[in-house]
């Protein structure tokens, strides 16, 4: 068996600053972390859970 780290990607909301999210597409799910602690925990999310994710993260005020 084979072991292979997942391709982490940056999410093109992040901002320039410190502020990243990044996420990795894995067989059976999508991972999301924070940038700045990559060996940190990361939340695993169902494909099916991953479009409801999103589309809270994008209604919510963040002002």
């Amino acid at each position: 068996m084979t072991t292979t780290e997942p391709a982490w990607f940056k999410s093109s909301y992040s901002d320039a600053g410190q502020n990243c999210v990044e996420a990795a597409l894995l067989p059976s799910a999508i991972a999301v972390r924070d940038s700045k602690h990559p060996a940190g925990p990361a939340l695993h999310l169902s494909p099916t859970a991953w479009q409801p994710f999103l589309t809270h993260l994008t209604q919510r005020d963040l002002g």
